[in-house]
């Protein structure tokens, strides 16, 4: 027989040293009478610190919350009264730092010649198995909350989409529209005019404000100006201000957008609307950067990039003698063209994604995704009324909606296009339609930060009387 055999029989103690759990063995009165170095190891503790103690009050004296954990209910020392084994998994040992570890026991009785003189104690810690066990189980979980989503027909998550897209609200990832986005980063950075040409609801003022904000006036004003907003006889008043009593209804000097954007950005929103007067006046100050405010004599020198958008055929209006040619030409510098909805269709999902959040925040809903079916009525709309009837399409549908998942059916989308319409409309019909859609947006206030009078740059009283004469009775 091997001479190292003959040294664990002949001494067993050998073989609980060498043990990877950590042994105790207790007499009958509960004290310690064996330590082996696993137990040490995992503890803190030294066998010369425990022998002929009762180790629950060392170790096992509370429960893992902290808790009391009386010695007459500890399963170890219940072994030692009555003789009953014991398999425990759910506690915790403290350690001599104070800190704990999970841990597994058995707690065993000890016989000899049928009586019971003790028991022996054998455990091992658990922290790595019950990490494991944990990250199995949030592994579990979110595959039940990706099965969950499918099962609602949830495209997308919300969350994800957007945190790509969080510092901007232009959205999109097909081609034509990186290439306007190119487009964008390249001519941002100069002080060149821009004309935004798209059709209506294209996002041309978004476009205008991601060019002031990659632009290096990105710190000073970005002035809007809606040249449909305003007749003929104000529209030069709000470009170029006006003095004390320069006409009917001044009684104060006001400055006029141009003085409000110096060092900054000027965004002419429906340009081709400018009178003809008007237009004269405008080529002039971005000629020689100067104006003079209405019934002034003064002449002001201002600092600005000119930014303008349209959703009409300039040159064809060239043509036509209803805009100016030299106009025309000093503000097509840099033409950049903003892709219709039905241009980018694979654009729809991201778009979706990025209203359905606004309107979660708007109407204080918790929006996931859109169904499917819903999804692929969207992508087969033609969409005349391009990002902003989306957006309109989504929030009745949100309205609508009571739980996560937005539907959309074939009534909304039918009404919506009646509402889009192709026809050519009137100035006027177009005005109207622009006034009620600021309504809407500001809950049809009209005075007051963030009222509509302000949002269209209007005198409360004068946006008041321009809705009487469109027939627009919403306030």
């Amino acid at each position: 027989m091997d001479q190292s055999l003959k040294h664990f029989l002949h001494d067993p103690r050998l073989l609980l040293d060498a043990a990877g759990e950590g042994i105790y063995g207790f007499d009958r009165d509960g004290n310690a009478v064996f330590i082996n170095p696993a137990a040490e190891r995992m503890t803190g503790w030294q066998a010369s610190e425990l022998l002929g103690q009762q180790i629950h009050r060392f170790h096992h004296h509370s429960h893992a919350d902290g808790s009391d954990y009386p010695a007459c209910e500890c399963p170890i020392y219940r072994t030692v009264v009555d003789g009953q084994p014991r398999t425990i998994s759910n506690e915790v040992f403290w350690r001599k730092d104070g800190s704990q570890f999970p841990v597994e026991y058995t707690s065993t009785p000890i016989y000899k010649d049928q009586q019971l003189i003790g028991a022996v104690a054998i455990f091992r810690d658990v922290s790595q198995q019950r990490s494991t066990e944990q990250a199995l189980r949030d592994a579990l979980s979110r595959v039940n909350e990706l099965s969950e989503q499918l099962q609602a027909e949830n495209r997308y998550l919300l969350e994800e989409i957007n945190a790509q897209w969080q510092d901007s609200d232009l959205v999109g990832q097909s081609a034509i529209f990186q290439q306007m986005m190119q487009q964008i980063e390249l001519v941002a950075k100069t002080d060149s005019t821009v004309l935004i040409l798209g059709e209506n609801g294209t996002g041309k003022e978004l476009i205008a404000r991601q060019l002031h904000n990659r632009s290096q006036r990105r710190n000073a004003p970005l002035v809007k100006v809606n040249c449909a907003a305003f007749s003929a006889s104000l529209i030069e008043s709000e470009l170029f201000g006006h003095e004390k009593g320069a006409f009917t209804g001044a009684q104060q000097r006001r400055k006029g957008r141009f003085e409000l954007a110096h060092k900054g950005t000027l965004f002419l929103d429906e340009v081709a609307e400018l009178p003809l007067e008007a237009q004269s006046k405008l080529l002039r100050v971005l000629q020689e950067q100067e104006f003079e405010r209405v019934g002034g004599q003064q002449t002001l020198k201002v600092d600005i990039r000119l930014i303008a958008a349209t959703n009409r055929d300039l040159w064809a209006m060239v043509e036509q003698g209803s805009f100016r040619m030299d106009l025309y030409y000093r503000l097509n510098v840099f033409p950049l063209r903003v892709p219709a909805l039905r241009e980018r269709i694979e654009d729809l999902e991201l778009l979706v994604a990025q209203l359905l959040s606004k309107l979660s925040q708007k109407l204080a809903k918790q929006f996931t995704g859109i169904s499917a079916r819903s999804l692929n009525r969207l992508k087969s709309y033609h969409w005349p009324g391009n990002v902003r009837e989306l957006q309109n399409i989504l929030e009745r549908a949100a309205i609508l909606t009571q739980g996560p998942i937005v539907h959309i059916d074939d009534m909304q989308l039918s009404e919506a296009a009646r509402e889009e319409g192709t026809e050519i409309r009137t100035l006027d019909s177009e005005q109207k339609r622009y006034i009620e859609y600021v309504l809407s947006m500001c809950g049809g206030r009209i005075n007051g930060e963030g009222g509509a009078a302000q949002r269209l740059g209007l005198a409360p009283s004068t946006l008041r009387s321009k809705m009487q004469k469109l027939g627009v009775n919403r306030e």
